[in-house]
């Protein structure tokens, strides 16, 4: 089975406007409403790709019960922690010909220590031998910055694969507990490596230096210019085709659910990687924050292309964020 963990979702609302301008009223000409939050992104690209999923996620409020209702609309099965307050909006502008945006998150809902604990005892309940587990995004307010890590060890320990898609010390403290796989964006490594990533050498030699922290493999995506993965046995280097990208929000997520559906299909790591490159550049070339579907991202995944390379040992640092 593959599950999404989401504790900080939002409702996304796009309001398209002819020209982005300041200090004067705008009047959107079109608007759209998508069921937000990283861990629902990548449910999101598994549904467009004809894979099963459960999307686990902290709710409340009325924002909440939208989600659930339209997670459900979309065919993904939901499984929430329901507490006080009101799950966050999230709102992106965009210009009519998509060259640019403004996107502001709200904070969310704080989750107590009793909302934590159930958070908690329901993934326990739930981790099974072999499954897959995306927890990506945010924490919510009131989480401690161990709760990736504590629900990596829960995942890991019932037999599970746990990867991590985060940031900032939640991130730093999930490496810790030796996920299966992280992935990083090019600003959220050099945070955690404490070391410049302009190129793809410094990609690779980032990727490596975070496995050598126990993390089983470490992916890092650079946007148009593609991604690397350092596993045990090297590091592939994947670039995308050319594509008119017309919002980027999202397309790290999909990156994500495609290479965890190819990884959790046993594909072999050039493979998954490429699924993975194929995944976020169709959602890149989506209008708002849609997803691709399976016959663009077939379509992409034939002109992916990647290269291997030896793996590159340097002297393990400290995560900064550890710090």
């Amino acid at each position: 089975m593959l599950y999404s963990v989401t504790l900080n979702p939002a409702v996304d609302r796009e309001l398209t406007v002819p020209e982005i301008t300041f200090d004067e009223v705008l009047r959107a000409s079109a608007s759209r409403v998508d069921y937000g939050g990283k861990g629902f992104n990548v449910s999101r690209m598994w549904a467009a790709l004809g894979a099963t999923s459960v999307a686990l996620g902290v709710a409340g409020g009325r924002s909440g019960q939208l989600l659930a209702e339209g997670l459900a609309g979309l065919g993904i099965e939901t499984d929430f922690l329901w507490i006080q307050g009101e799950t966050r909006t999230n709102v992106s502008i965009v210009p009519a010909d998509h060259s640019r945006y403004i996107k502001v998150n709200e904070a969310g809902p704080a989750i107590d220590a009793s909302a934590y604990q159930a958070l908690l005892d329901k993934v326990a309940g739930l981790a099974r031998d072999g499954d897959w587990w995306v927890l990506a995004g945010s924490l919510p307010p009131g989480a401690p910055v161990t709760a990736y890590a504590d629900l990596i060890r829960i995942i890991q320990n019932a037999g599970g694969h746990a990867v991590l898609d985060a940031s900032g010390k939640a991130l730093a403290r999930g490496c810790q507990a030796s996920p299966r796989l992280v992935k990083p964006n090019a600003v959220e490594a050099e945070a955690l490596t404490g070391r410049p990533i302009e190129t793809i050498e410094d990609a690779m030699s980032a990727a490596n230096q975070i496995r050598t922290w126990g993390v089983g493999a470490a992916v890092i995506s650079m946007g148009a210019t593609g991604a690397v993965m350092a596993t045990e046995t090297g590091v592939w280097q994947a670039s995308p085709p050319p594509i008119r990208e017309r919002n980027p929000i999202g397309a790290g997520d999909s990156m994500v659910a495609g290479l965890v559906w190819r990884l959790s299909q046993d594909a072999a790591t050039e493979e998954a990687l490429r699924w993975g490159v194929a995944c976020g550049a169709a959602t890149a070339a989506a209008s708002g924050t849609g997803m691709g579907n399976l016959e663009q991202v077939t379509a992409l995944a034939a002109q992916v292309t990647t290269v291997g390379h030896a793996s590159l040992r340097g002297a393990p640092r400290t995560p900064r964020s550890h710090r």
